[in-house]
């Protein structure tokens, strides 16, 4: 790939050297290319290499870049050779590394995941004497991780809390905040709000932070966060030198900070940047490029801009309208199963669909379908490699290996397996850690001056403590699959698979589980320079379960959120559950603002962004709530796409009126329409505006469906 191979906006984007620079990158329009591009023309202009950063959000989209750019440089370059290619948390675990002693945090400080997080919550709240049913741990880590992210920390958070159960949580979060420092830990918020408290109270380390690049390149400007914003800033306000790419009508993350109104501002923020605008759509079909930009016209706060196909014609899409959800899962899977198998004219590989929905509980139904028509497909968001038991324990001795004050991964492996420590003995060290001030791994030693450890115990605490320090040493001294293995075997891990799990099976796959993380540590140490085991532990803790590139990708059907979706693409996507409550969700239409309608409008974009060749919308007119069916309003979004603004205010009215009314829980409201009684009888379907209104024809099981009508906007003929 050159500057040749792009399209005028894409070279004016690559070729606009300095200054600072927002490049509006619709969907499909090739962002990741003009990145890459142009990360290899400012080095062929001399830029040095570790001279320039570029920033995203995923560990994926990171090693794509990687892999791109290096690519282009015709050559793999070394150490200072490279542009340095990361997300923002791996970006700032870097910085802080070399400067958190600054803050009182230990150099060799850990990274505690959402399982070890839970476990301080869960400290925190049992010491306030807070039970679940006042405030769980989940709960309050979502508070603190709002807190973290707006840069509000616990001795502002008191000031800032309005209800009692905020009260409650901001008591509990200086205790959570505590406990982490005194483990010598961060969890993943803090990588941000430390870095920007850094940059913020010392101005030296700011200064030397930002003085060592000289050009600044972010991806996904659009889902930057408050703190993520300021170190931006902090690190490019000297040489101004900074290109930020991405496109508003995608940003949907404002559940996690993201605020689209730093890429609606740049030009304010930046006095004098170029602004250039992709609009050249490689991925979607016209047909579907019309929906979509009809849709998002509807969007009041966002940059103007119009995608263009490149890929003309193609199938209309299509709006079905179903009886339930039941109807809604069985016929999406019935045709999914029909193009898969080995007698379809087309046969597609079940990879190319997606059934994309808004909600995390809308799936079962499809799961259930698609097992019954034995059609193979992923569920994104399952559990994590390193969710595993077998790994995360594992992981917890390598932690302690790294740092030993890591009080909560210490917890986790000081009697697994099983070697006489008991809980009673463990408190005691804990109440004794507590009184002198120091670490459990300082006063472990001192289990044989503790009056309240029995005898029998004190040698298997000093002897535990032992096991620690010899590999600590040992792992130094030869490879790591080597001492990890040695460590298994001395520990007897596998022994208490074995006993664990009755069924030997499973206790061998656990193990071979195992195995798969021992080859991941010698891949690391062989392809790493200077590798070291804090380094891994860190690249492992911020790791995601990105979806698989699509070559990787098992030949499965997709289910996944909509949200998940981003960044993506399918051959067939089928956007289910397209009712006022699910998208736009119901939280949004509550909303009077008007602000999370919109950002339903830009996920509803999104998803239908991502079909590249078909397109099916659909609605049901009844669903399941709390044992009743209950009448469904069709989402005002399939009116927009349609051109049909009357019906979709009216749709927006219905749906207020609706979710601001008492719900009638346990019975059934008088207009629900009796899907049971209509499903398989055969009756007439009636079809207006391009609707389809699937039914199955009750003697043959084949669904009838009448092809939309002409008059409708999108139910345009090929030629």
């Amino acid at each position: 790939m050159s500057i040749a191979d792009l399209n005028h906006e894409q070279r004016l984007a690559v070729t606009t050297a300095s200054g600072p620079l927002l490049v509006l990158a619709g969907a499909g329009t090739g962002k990741t290319r003009v990145i890459t591009v142009r990360i290899a023309k400012l080095i062929q202009d001399g830029v040095r290499p570790e001279r320039i950063l570029a920033v995203t959000f995923t560990n994926k989209a990171a090693r794509e870049m990687r892999a791109r750019a290096l690519a282009l440089l015709g050559k793999r370059r070394k150490g200072a050779q490279r542009p340095e290619i990361s997300t923002f948390h791996s970006l700032c675990v870097r910085i802080l590394r070399r400067n958190i002693q600054h803050l009182g945090y230990p150099a060799e400080f850990s990274i505690y995941d959402g399982n070890e997080q839970e476990s301080i919550a869960r400290s925190a709240l049992r010491d306030l004497r807070v039970g679940h049913e006042t405030l769980r741990p989940g709960d309050l880590l979502s508070q603190i991780g709002s807190w973290k992210t707006r840069g509000i920390r616990p001795d502002h958070a008191e000031k800032v809390a309005e209800t009692d159960r905020q009260h409650l949580a901001a008591l509990a979060f200086a205790k959570y905040q505590s406990a982490l420092r005194a483990a010598g830990a961060v969890d993943f918020d803090d990588l941000l709000l430390c870095t920007e408290e850094l940059f913020e109270r010392f101005a030296e380390v700011r200064t030397a932070e930002a003085t060592r690049f000289d050009h600044i390149l972010i991806d996904e400007y659009q889902d930057t966060n408050a703190l993520q914003y300021r170190i931006v800033r902090a690190l490019a306000e000297k040489h101004r030198n900074l290109c930020v790419v991405g496109d508003d009508d995608q940003s949907i993350y404002a559940f996690r900070g993201a605020e689209v109104a730093h890429i609606l501002s740049f030009g304010k923020d930046w006095p004098g940047a170029t602004v250039v605008r992709l609009e050249s759509n490689y991925r979607c079909r016209e047909t579907i490029l019309d929906l979509a930009n009809t849709l998002i016209a509807h969007n009041r706060s966002r940059h103007d801009k119009v995608l263009r196909a490149s890929r003309v014609g193609g199938d209309i899409p299509r709006f079905i309208r179903f009886e339930s959800e039941t109807n809604e899962a069985e016929e999406v899977v019935r045709e999914i199963k029909a193009k898969i198998t080995v007698e379809s004219t087309e046969r597609m590989n079940p990879r190319d669909f997606a059934i994309l929905f808004r909600t995390n509980e809308q799936p079962r139904a499809f799961e259930v379908e698609l097992r019954r028509e034995k059609v193979p497909y992923v569920l994104v968001g399952g559990q994590s490699f390193y969710d595993r038991k077998e790994i995360r324990d594992v992981l917890a001795y390598l932690k302690v290996l790294a740092n030993p004050a890591d009080e909560v991964s210490l917890l986790r492996i000081i009697n697994t397996p099983r070697r006489g420590i008991s809980d009673s003995v463990v408190e005691s060290l804990l109440k004794r850690a507590v009184a002198e001030g120091k670490s459990l791994w300082d006063v472990l030693p001192e289990a044989v001056r503790d009056a309240d450890v029995p005898h029998h115990a004190e040698a298997r605490v000093l002897g535990f403590r032992d096991l620690l320090n010899r590999y600590r040493t040992r792992l130094t001294e030869v490879p790591w699959v080597e001492g990890v293995a040695e460590l298994l075997t001395e520990i007897g891990y596998k022994g208490e698979l074995e006993r664990a799990y009755k069924n030997p099976g499973d206790a061998e796959a656990r193990w071979e589980v195992l195995g798969e993380l021992v080859n991941t540590l010698a891949h690391y140490q062989s392809k790493t320079e200077n590798p070291t085991l804090r380094d891994f532990l860190d690249e492992t803790t911020l790791a995601r379960d990105d979806l698989k590139t699509d070559d990787d990708r098992p030949a499965s059907v997709t289910l996944m959120t909509l949200h998940s979706a981003k960044g993506l693409e399918f051959p067939h996507v089928y956007m289910v559950g397209m009712e006022e409550g699910l998208l736009p969700h119901k939280r949004s239409v509550e909303d009077s603002s008007g602000v999370g309608i919109e950002e339903e409008r830009r996920l509803c974009y999104v998803g239908v962004t991502r079909a590249k060749d078909r397109l099916t919308l659909s609605f049901c007119k009844a669903r399941m709530k709390w044992g009743a069916e209950r009448p469904q309003i069709p989402s005002r979004f399939l009116m927009e796409m349609r051109g049909q603004t009357e019906r979709a205010a009216r749709a927006a009215e219905a749906a207020e009126k609706l979710f601001r009314s008492e719900p009638t829980f346990g019975r059934k409201p008088p207009s629900a329409p009796t899907a049971k009684s209509k499903t398989g009888s055969g009756a007439k379907k009636q079809t207006k505006n391009g609707v389809t209104d699937a039914k199955r024809d009750s003697k043959t099981g084949a669904t009838r469906k009448k092809a939309p009508s002409d008059k409708a906007p999108v139910a345009r003929r090929r030629a």
